[in-house]
């Protein structure tokens, strides 16, 4: 469980990692089905004596010494719990995909702006150095102009034996499916190279063309591909174009539950991200969740190439825990900031993804449940 993995991270020393000027407590954790199982959970993770035990999401809200919630529920659970925690006023990281659809995604953001709470989408990835390095690098021109981005997230698994038909993984009353599970990240990427390093005002959302092959047990989907045109990138238009014109880009992102990103588990089929700009290519091994090493090619003319030595630098960016901190660490530095919303994972940059995602399932055919789609709260899931 992803929560796990949170909480391990939130007890570490900030030290490990460099961080001074913010900590971390965990004063409560609550399951749906009972405080026993909540009290295990705290057991297991070793968190600190102190922390309270609650058999019910309720209880929890209304827990005065809790600062803010994390929410790692299915996909299809995200809006109706993170609307509870709003409703509370509490702070609320919510983990990705933020909600099953756009139209959720902005009516929890509506209701953080109308109660003055911070809230974010926890795409974890997003605050590790290392993608900090790499959108600094284009962002200083280093990759010259971005036109392409390939990225890949894939598990190789026997669908039917691993997930059968009731698995988080492909039953559609939980949202399921690679496309809001895994292809998020491949988004993630899209995004945070050929979306993020713009000037805000430069941003514009991206075109979609995308395919879906559905579990044939579930109707969830198994593997999605999709091409993102951006109308505008990062980098100088090609030469001779009208002054202040941009360049297009294309982003392909990849998902699949059949086949892997790794399928050796020794990254023999590296890289799992590529972006690719007119000084060269970077690339960045897997996983996409979690990268820990990046290199980038430099270009050679047409006379240089084949010839000489490669120009390669690889860098290697070592993480101390899972990396689940750094997206808790930008929580509670906005909070004590009195910031509402992330620089770094903003609330329209989640809304266009959630858009894009919205469309690839409208072309694939993919419809969840109505009730996990619905704006009504509270409503029984």
């Amino acid at each position: 469980m992803i929560a796990d993995l949170f909480v391990k991270d939130l007890i570490l020393d900030p030290s490990t990692r460099n961080v001074s000027d913010v900590r971390h407590e965990v004063k409560a954790v609550a399951s749906s089905s009972s405080a026993d199982r909540a009290k295990k959970f705290i057991q297991d993770c070793k968190v600190p004596e102190g922390a309270a035990a609650y058999g019910s999401y309720e209880e929890l809200v209304k827990d005065k010494n809790v600062d803010i919630v994390y929410v790692a529920t299915p996909h299809s659970h995200h809006y109706q719990n993170t609307m509870l925690c709003l409703e509370a006023g509490k702070h609320v990281l919510c983990e990705k995909a933020f909600t099953t659809n756009a139209p959720q995604t902005k009516r929890l953001i509506e209701t953080a702006k109308a109660k003055n709470l911070f809230l974010m989408e926890a795409v974890w990835t997003r605050f590790f150095p290392l993608s900090i390095q790499i959108r600094k690098f284009i962002e200083d021109g280093n990759l010259g102009a971005v036109h392409r981005v390939i990225a890949d997230n894939s598990f190789g698994d026997d669908v039917e034996t691993k997930y059968g038909t009731t698995h988080r993984m492909i039953n559609m009353d939980l949202a399921g499916g690679c496309l809001l599970d895994l292809g998020i990240y491949s988004l993630t990427w899209l995004f945070q190279t050929l979306y993020h390093t713009l000037p805000p005002p430069s941003r514009q959302p991206p075109k979609v063309i995308s395919a879906i092959t559905p579990y044939h047990l579930t109707g969830a989907d198994e593997m999605t591909s999709m091409i993102l045109t951006f109308p505008s990138a990062p980098g100088p238009a090609p030469a001779g174009t009208p002054d202040g014109s941009t360049h297009a880009a294309h982003g392909i992102a990849l998902t699949n539950l059949r086949v892997a990103t790794d399928p050796d588990g020794h990254n023999s089929a590296r890289p799992a991200i590529r972006i690719q700009g007119t000084k060269g290519e970077i690339q960045v091994d897997g996983p996409a969740f979690r990268p820990r090493v990046w290199r980038f090619i430099a270009a050679k003319s047409d006379e240089e190439k084949g010839k000489g030595k490669p120009k390669v630098e690889e860098h290697v960016c070592d993480i101390p825990g899972q990396g689940m901190f750094w997206e808790a660490d930008e929580c509670a530095r906005c909070i004590r900031d009195r910031k509402i919303e992330s620089d770094v994972m903003g609330w329209e940059e989640s809304v266009v993804i959630m858009e894009v995602m919205d469309e690839v399932r409208r072309q694939g055919g993919v419809v969840y449940p109505e009730k996990i789609e619905s704006l009504e709260y509270p409503l029984a899931l």
